[in-house]
């Protein structure tokens, strides 16, 4: 059906590929039709199955790995590592993240294994790995890191029991080209133990210390951060942060791209304004539950943000339409909103038509989060429909003044949307579409009312679908499921959790009436039985449950 040569030159573009159970069986063939790999995820490879098999497996093939993630596993694959880096040598970046059991060995092991690495990912953000009790890994993680002469970036965050402070120091010291550290969950890491190893290493260009602890942003420490001239990535979410640190950032006119304050204390409007006045080169900026800002602290700003391309200000309580038109307005190259959970407060202003009148064209727009605003009405939505002709990502879920012809205005007029998300909607009855939308492929109808017949409207009219999520809709059942399935016919993922009306036997027939599944998420009571599990796998499909 394809032609040969089309499949050659395509087959020679694909650069990364992940591996799960499923993918086991063509292995062999899907290296030798991939020649270019050269990185491999096998994150969703089970915890039960036999990874140190997998990776000599992967060792057989002449490949030029240079990235390799591994992880979500109970322990680190000695015996594959090993077998690994004998056959390959140029792998510069490694992920292993979330190792239930990590030992000192482990981590001597992969610096023996990969001297070169240069990117190194061993963080624990899961809670099955802080349940478990392993032993104090200090030793082997400065052994570790001494024989990683390349090293540029390391997350080492999320681990218990560890003496940061020391462990942070031991790292600028050694590793002489090292320009991004991330630290996260680190309350034993202090003020001063930050300054001191910050002073060591120059030229560090990104930092992410969350959650650490300290009682406050001492000189020592403002003035470590302020030396690194480089600087373009600051992360401190959840963490004290005072005006005098932003102030003093702001006087040394730092470069910064990206600044992340998420649920960031004792910070005011004074430092932030500061800041952003004098560092308009910001990119990316996140000061979720800033609730002191207000939609007029935001007009303002929002003059000095000329080359921001994305910004979070979820859970500001005070900002409403107004502080979404300004940075509409005024920000051009703006590609990404998250205003999430804005305006739940007594200052949510009183919406006027001069506010909706300012909302101009914006081009640049392509994802807007809006979910849980109770400030947005109908009228806003039929307004963005007309003002953001690219947009592709837009969420309205918890959103409960939207009702069906809201969401079918969107779906017609913004040609571009891939991914929808509705959840908890209240007001899809009746609806009514009488058009195709062909980009749309995500649907979150999750815990909404929507009822079979519209479920098949939706269906018809979104008919390029690839996930649908479906969970705790109670108005469905398994005729809505099966007219879903007959109509999405690209489908590949479905999601049926607490969909108590669909009955059970609807899922062994799921794959016969469409083939392209390849997740399926049952509704309760269904019998996930082992053998269940295989044919569903031997047909390319996984079952969630």
């Amino acid at each position: 059906m394809v032609s040969k040569q089309f499949l050659a030159i395509i087959n020679c573009l694909v650069f990364s590929f992940g591996i799960c159970d499923q993918t086991l069986p063509f292995i062999p063939r899907l290296f030798q039709r991939f020649p270019n790999l050269t990185s491999l995820d096998l994150t969703l490879f089970s915890k039960d199955g036999d990874i140190d098999e997998l990776l000599y497996q992967i060792s057989t093939f002449p490949l030029n790995l240079k990235t390799l993630k591994l992880s979500n596993q109970f322990t680190i694959p000695a015996y594959g590592l090993r077998a690994l880096s004998k056959k390959i040598t140029t792998l510069t970046s490694l992920t292993c993240s979330n190792i239930v059991s990590l030992d000192n060995d482990d981590l001597v092991r992969i610096s023996n294994c990969f001297p070169f690495l240069e990117e190194l990912d061993i963080s624990s953000t899961s809670v099955e790995t802080k349940l478990v009790e392993i032993d104090n890994i200090d030793v082997g993680l400065e052994t570790m890191l001494t024989s990683l002469p390349k090293l540029r970036k390391v997350n080492i965050g999320g681990h218990y029991n560890i003496d940061y402070d020391s462990l942070l120091l031991h790292l600028c010291k050694n590793c002489e080209f090292l320009e991004e550290v991330v630290i996260f969950d680190c309350s034993l890491l202090t003020h001063n133990g930050i300054a001191s190893a910050i002073r060591e290493r120059p030229g560090l260009r990104s930092l992410s210390f969350t959650e650490f602890g300290g009682l406050g942003n001492s000189s020592h420490f403002i003035n470590s951060l302020v030396s690194l001239k480089g600087l373009n990535c600051l992360n401190l979410s959840y963490s004290a942060v005072t005006d005098e640190l932003l102030s003093s950032i702001a006087e040394e006119g730092l470069p910064l791209r990206r600044l992340v304050l998420s649920g960031c204390s004792r910070y005011t409007y004074a430092g932030i304004f500061k800041l952003l006045s004098k560092c308009q080169s910001i990119q990316y900026l996140d000061l979720q539950s800033a609730h002191f800002l207000k939609d007029s602290n935001f007009v303002e700003l929002s003059l000095f943000l000329v080359d921001l391309v994305s910004i979070d200000i979820s859970d500001c309580s005070r900002l409403t339409i107004v502080t979404l038109s300004a940075l509409l307005r005024n920000c051009s190259k703006l590609n990404e909103v998250k205003m999430e959970g804005t305006g739940t407060t007594k200052y949510m202003g009183v919406e006027n038509s001069s506010t909706l009148m300012n909302l101009v064209v914006n081009p640049q727009l392509k994802s807007l989060h809006l979910s849980d605003n109770k400030w947005l009405t109908e009228k806003h939505v039929h307004v963005f429909a007309s003002i953001l002709p690219n947009l592709q990502l837009l969420d309205l879920s918890w959103c409960c003044r939207i009702s069906e012809k809201g969401i079918g205005l969107v779906l017609k007029r913004c040609s571009k949307i891939r991914q929808l998300s509705i959840v908890y909607s209240q007001r899809l009855e009746p609806l009514r579409m009488n058009f195709k939308v062909s980009t749309l492929e995500v649907l979150n109808l999750s815990r909404s009312k929507i009822n079979d017949k519209s479920l098949n409207v939706i269906s018809k009219s979104c008919f390029r679908l690839l996930q649908l999520d479906l969970s705790c809709c109670l108005n469905v059942t398994e005729k809505g499921v099966r007219q879903a399935l007959e109509n999405c016919t690209q489908l590949r993922e479905i999601n049926l959790t607490y969909c108590t009306k669909v009955a059970v036997d609807v899922v062994d027939s799921m794959l016969f009436i469409r083939p392209t599944l390849r997740k399926i998420t049952p509704p309760p009571h269904f019998c996930c039985t082992e053998s269940k599990r295989k044919l569903f796998s031997s047909l390319g499909c996984r079952l969630i449950c």
